[in-house]
Parts: C-alpha cells; sequence; structure tokens
C-alpha cells in the first residue's frame, strides 16, 4: 500500500481514537497509551508497504499495537522503573461528566481486575467491535482461543460485577435530595 501525506492523515484520524482507547486498556496510564498508539502509526509510515489490503488496515494497526504493548512489557518485567516522583499519583483526578457515568465506571474497574489474558479480547471485542477472526489475528492466537478467552472473561466480569454494590444512585438525583 502507497501511503501519502494525506491518506495517512486520514487514517489516523479514522483509527487514532479506537487505537488510543484499546492502548489504554493495557496500560492504564495516559502516557503510556499515547506511547503506545504513537508507536503503532510510526510503524505504518515505516512499513505501509507491508499493508497488501487497505481493508485489513484497522487490524494490522491493532496488532502492531498490541505486539508493541507485549514488547513493552516484558522489557519492563527485564528492567522494572521506580518513579522517583510520588507526586503524581496525589494529584487530583478529573472525570468528565461522572455523574452520568457510575455504571460505566464501576464497568471499567471490574473489567481491569480481570486478568489479562482475558481483558485484552473482551476489550476488543466489546469496546472496540472487532470480529473473533481479527482479535485471533491481533494476538497471534487461534479463534477457538479467543472465543474461550472471551467466554470466560466475560463470566468473570459478570461475577465482579454482581460482587459490587447495586443501588447506585445517579448524580443528578442525588445533588437534587441534598440541600445546601
Amino acid at each position: 500500500m502507497i501511503l501519502d501525506d494525506a491518506t495517512f492523515e486520514e487514517v489516523v484520524k479514522a483509527q487514532y481514537e479506537p487505537l488510543y482507547r484499546f492502548a489504554f486498556s493495557l496500560v492504564q496510564r495516559e502516557a503510556d497509551a499515547r506511547d503506545l498508539t504513537q508507536e503503532a502509526f510510526a510503524q505504518l509510515g515505516r512499513k505501509a508497504h507491508q499493508v497488501q489490503d487497505k481493508a485489513k488496515l484497522k487490524s494490522w494497526l491493532f496488532t502492531t499495537l498490541y505486539r508493541a504493548f507485549v514488547d513493552s512489557h516484558r522489557w519492563k518485567t527485564r528492567y522494572p522503573h521506580v518513579e522517583a516522583d510520588a507526586t503524581v499519583s496525589e494529584m487530583p483526578a478529573s472525570v468528565p461528566n461522572a455523574g452520568e457515568s457510575v455504571d460505566a465506571a464501576a464497568a471499567v474497574q471490574a473489567l481491569q481486575e480481570v486478568p489479562e489474558v482475558f481483558r485484552v479480547p473482551l476489550t476488543l471485542f466489546y469496546l472496540e467491535q472487532h470480529s473473533y477472526l481479527e482479535i485471533a489475528e491481533i494476538q497471534g492466537i487461534p479463534v477457538g482461543t479467543v472465543m474461550s478467552r472471551i467466554s470466560r472473561g466475560r463470566a468473570m466480569l459478570r461475577q465482579l460485577m454482581e460482587d459490587r454494590p447495586r443501588n447506585l444512585i445517579p448524580f443528578d438525583k442525588l445533588k437534587s435530595s441534598v440541600a445546601l
């Protein structure tokens, strides 16, 4: 595939957000997610000629990002980094529209508790709408294994969600019932 500047920009606009969400689900840190996403697009810039079919470009990007994550994870396991600046974790986190996404936040938190081997296929299937075949290509595993991991991961997620409190009150109702 020949990748000129306009085509590359078009691909970045179309695929950046889903790639970033997938990267964030893997690494749980914005900076690392941005780095992984940037690395996937850098690889595309260097190796666009390897993509024979433009229809498989999305799958190629997700595969490239996942492989960069695996490589980075292996490297960090061998050479752990100790963070010297502990103040970053003390900074307040801003969550936009937190009142509208209480249940979603609980689901995302529960998803993060699912082991990575099951979380990755769940994320690709439910959040990024990849097919079983695409997930198998991205992860380099058989389709049957993908199906099994999604099924088992879904059961784990269901169990985690059942263990959470069910009577969540939306922030809008909570605000109106509290007199200031």
